[in-house]
């Protein structure tokens, strides 16, 4: 017999996951006919959220699934590295599932990780939205957030071990307004447009004190699948900034490369950072200036964390870790 989930209820009554999780938790934000339609959808499809949130608490299987974005496992190789030596340690069994946009949306993953009565979640967070994780946090789903730091910070059964992003991008552009540089751009990252929006807030910060606007944030169209064509383009009709950051290698070099073409010297005419390091910055020349992120350690703080909430039987008492940076200077920086 199929289970009734969250996603029939919201279909039935034509609402958001997210208002059928108010109504199931009582919330006095929602109207009443809404309130009304919930409730005679979960009626008429016999949807018992308490009795199969408290059956999968008492259900152990022994099972932890991993949530990320095919475009970004390449990037969180670190991360999972970390996450799956610890998750051996406690002799878990790993669900991988990988968001493919157009083939597997982040709507069927959720629905299939309840369906599959896994003990809990690390979900790397590019790309979910609210009714998502409330559809989660109805069945009583412990959550770990790795990545970067999320706004909503009173989620029950939830957890993030991140790292500041925006403090990073904040201080980053204050360190340059010392030294007396103000022309700073940031490149836009299509892959990863939650992080993206982390790095814009503190630019936007940091020149908000001290009376200014942010204005040169390079963004481009779908159109361009490969983010080096538009920059060619770009450095050529366009003065590069005195600071150039990107978010992660591919783009770096393409700025590199871009810069060269158009006539231009790195770091003379244009200093460069990539936001993520790895090995590749240092193979091209000049050296690409970085920053260290704990990502193998944050992997481990996760799955330890995850294993925590389980033990204790979901606390429902929301954690934050933050991970410190560190900024690597190389050659394209002066």
């Amino acid at each position: 017999m199929k289970r009734i989930t969250i996603y029939d209820v919201a279909k039935e009554a034509d609402v958001s996951l997210a208002t059928v999780s108010r109504v199931i938790n009582d919330s006095n934000v929602v109207r009443e006919d809404t309130r009304i339609r919930v409730q005679q959808a979960i009626e008429k499809l016999g949807y018992k959220p308490n009795a199969i949130a408290q059956g999968l608490a008492l259900s152990k299987t022994t099972t932890i699934s991993i949530v990320m974005s095919e475009r970004l496992i390449s990037y969180n190789a670190k991360i999972l590295n970390g996450l799956m030596n610890i998750a051996s340690t406690y002799h878990y069994n790993i669900m991988f599932h990988v968001i493919s946009k157009g083939i597997n949306e982040m709507s069927d993953i959720v629905e299939s990780i309840i369906k599959s009565h896994v003990d809990g979640v690390i979900l790397f967070n590019d790309d979910f939205t609210q009714d998502e994780m409330e559809a989660l946090l109805v069945y009583q789903i412990p959550i770990v957030i790795v990545g970067s730091k999320i706004h909503k910070t009173d989620l029950p059964n939830v957890a993030n071990v991140y790292v500041d992003f925006e403090k990073l991008a904040y201080d980053l552009v204050n360190s340059y307004f010392d030294k007396g540089i103000t022309d700073i751009a940031l490149v836009e990252d299509k892959l990863n447009m939650y992080m993206m929006n982390r790095l814009k807030q503190g630019f936007e910060k940091a020149y908000r004190d001290k009376g200014m606007e942010f204005t040169n944030y390079i963004s481009f169209d779908d159109s361009y699948k490969n983010s080096y064509i538009y920059l060619s383009k770009f450095f050529k009709k366009n003065k590069p900034s005195q600071l150039i950051v990107s978010f992660r290698d591919s783009q770096a070099v393409a700025v590199m490369n871009s810069l060269k073409e158009a006539g231009y010297s790195i770091p003379e005419d244009s200093e460069l950072i990539c936001i993520l390091n790895n090995k590749y910055l240092t193979m091209v020349r000049p050296n690409i200036s970085a920053f260290s992120l704990p990502e193998y350690d944050m992997g481990t703080i996760a799955m330890r964390l995850l294993q925590k909430m389980l033990m204790e039987q979901n606390s429902g008492k929301p954690r934050f870790i933050e991970q410190s940076f560190s900024f690597i200077p190389r050659q394209t920086t002066k």
